[in-house]
C-alpha cells in the first residue's frame, strides 16, 4: 500500500484534495494548544510551592522535611488511582522500568534534593537558574544524540530565555560563586531535563496519571530512606506557617503542596510533554518563575523590580520563539512526509 492509500485509510486524506492535510494541520494545532496550555498550567501551580515550602521553613521545619512530606503525600494520594488505572498492564510497567526510575530517581529526587543543597552554599536565585539550565542540556543532549541541529529559532529563543532567568535572578549584581553549590545545582539541572525527557516517553503506553504515580512512589520511598539514615535533615514543628498573612494549619499547607504544586502540576506536566514533545514542554517551564513572581504579588504582595518584570518579559520572548521555530520545523517535516 503507497504512503498516501496508507494515509487516506487513517483519515489523514480526504474524498477531496488538500483536505487530508488540512485535517492534519487542524490536528496538529488543536493538539498544540492543549499541550501547550497544560505546560503553563503545570508552570502555574509547580511555581506555588515555593509559597507552600517557603511558609513551612519559617514555622520551622526543614527544607528536606518539606520535600518529604510534600512527595509521600503526592504518592499516597495517587497510589489508589495509579492501582486502578493499571489492572493487567502490569507486564507493562515492567517494561517501562527505566522511565519510571528516572522520573521518580532522577526527576524528583534527585533535583529537590540537589535544589535544597545547592541553596546552603549559594543564593536560591542563583541555584534556580542552573536547575533550569535543565532544557538547554536537554536540547544539547539531544542534538548530540541525533546529531540534527535545532532551528536556529529555537536556538535563539533559548538563549533570549536564559537571558531573562539571568535578569530575573539578579545575577547580573554579583556574588560569590561556590563550586559546591554550583555542582548541586547543575545536578539539579540534569533532573530537571530528566523530567521533560521521562515524560515525553510514551511508547511504554503507561498513560501520565499511573506514571506520574509510579514515580512519585519511587521518590516516596528513596526519600524516606534517606530521611531516616538522617543523610537529609528532617525537622518538623507544629507551629502555623503564614501565607497571605493567615496562619494555616501545617497539614493544610502540606496538602495544598502535596495536591496542588505535585500532584496536579506533574500530571499536567507529563501531559504537555506528550503533546509538545520534551523541549517545546521544557522550554514552556520557563514560565515558572513568572508565575513565581505573580503568586508573590497576590499571596504576599511583594511586587518586583524594573529589572524582574524584564526578566519576565524575556522568558515569555523566549518560549513564544522556541514554539516558533519548532511548529515551523514541524510543519517542514510535516510537508515532506505528505510530499
Amino acid at each position: 500500500m503507497s504512503k498516501r492509500a496508507t494515509l487516506a485509510a487513517a483519515g489523514v486524506y480526504g474524498s477531496r484534495p488538500g483536505e487530508g492535510a488540512t485535517a492534519m494541520t487542524s490536528a496538529v494545532r488543536q493538539a498544540t494548544i492543549s499541550g501547550f496550555l497544560l505546560a503553563v498550567g503545570s508552570a502555574a501551580t509547580f511555581a506555588l510551592s515555593g509559597i507552600f515550602a517557603s511558609s513551612l521553613i519559617s514555622a520551622g521545619w526543614s527544607a528536606g522535611a518539606a520535600a518529604t512530606a510534600r512527595i509521600c503525600v503526592a504518592a499516597l494520594v495517587l497510589a489508589a488511582p495509579t492501582v486502578l488505572a493499571l489492572r493487567g498492564q502490569w507486564r507493562q510497567v515492567l517494561r517501562a522500568w527505566q522511565p519510571i526510575l528516572m522520573f521518580g530517581l532522577l526527576a524528583v529526587v534527585a533535583c529537590q534534593l540537589a535544589f535544597f543543597f545547592a541553596v546552603q552554599f549559594i543564593a536560591p536565585s542563583l541555584a534556580l537558574l542552573i536547575e533550569f539550565m535543565g532544557p538547554v542540556l536537554l536540547m544539547l543532549w539531544l542534538w548530540a544524540r541525533s546529531r540534527v541541529s535545532p532551528p536556529p529559532l529555537t536556538l535563539v529563543g533559548a538563549a533570549v530565555a536564559v537571558l531573562g532567568l539571568v535578569t530575573i535572578s539578579g545575577l547580573a549584581a554579583g556574588g560569590a560563586l561556590h563550586p559546591l553549590g554550583i555542582a548541586f545545582a547543575l545536578i539539579a539541572a540534569v533532573g530537571n531535563a530528566a523530567y521533560y525527557a521521562a515524560g515525553a516517553a510514551s511508547d511504554h503506553g503507561i498513560p501520565p496519571l499511573p506514571f506520574v504515580g509510579l514515580g512519585l512512589a519511587v521518590a516516596a520511598v528513596s526519600l524516606g530512606i534517606v530521611s531516616a539514615l538522617g543523610i537529609l535533615p528532617f525537622t518538623v514543628t507544629s507551629v502555623h506557617p503564614v501565607i497571605a498573612g493567615h496562619e494555616l494549619s501545617p497539614a493544610l499547607v502540606v496538602a495544598g503542596m502535596a495536591l496542588i504544586s505535585t500532584v496536579l502540576a506533574y500530571v499536567l506536566g507529563v501531559s504537555a510533554s506528550r503533546k509538545l514533545g520534551a523541549t517545546v514542554a521544557s522550554f514552556t517551564g520557563y514560565s515558572e518563575p513568572l508565575f513565581g513572581i505573580v503568586w508573590t504579588i497576590v499571596l504576599l504582595a511583594i511586587v518586583p523590580t524594573g529589572t524582574q518584570w524584564l526578566g519576565a518579559g524575556l522568558i515569555l520572548a523566549g518560549v513564544v520563539t522556541v514554539k516558533v521555530g519548532e511548529m515551523r520545523a514541524a510543519r517542514r517535516v510535516a510537508a515532506r512526509q505528505l510530499g
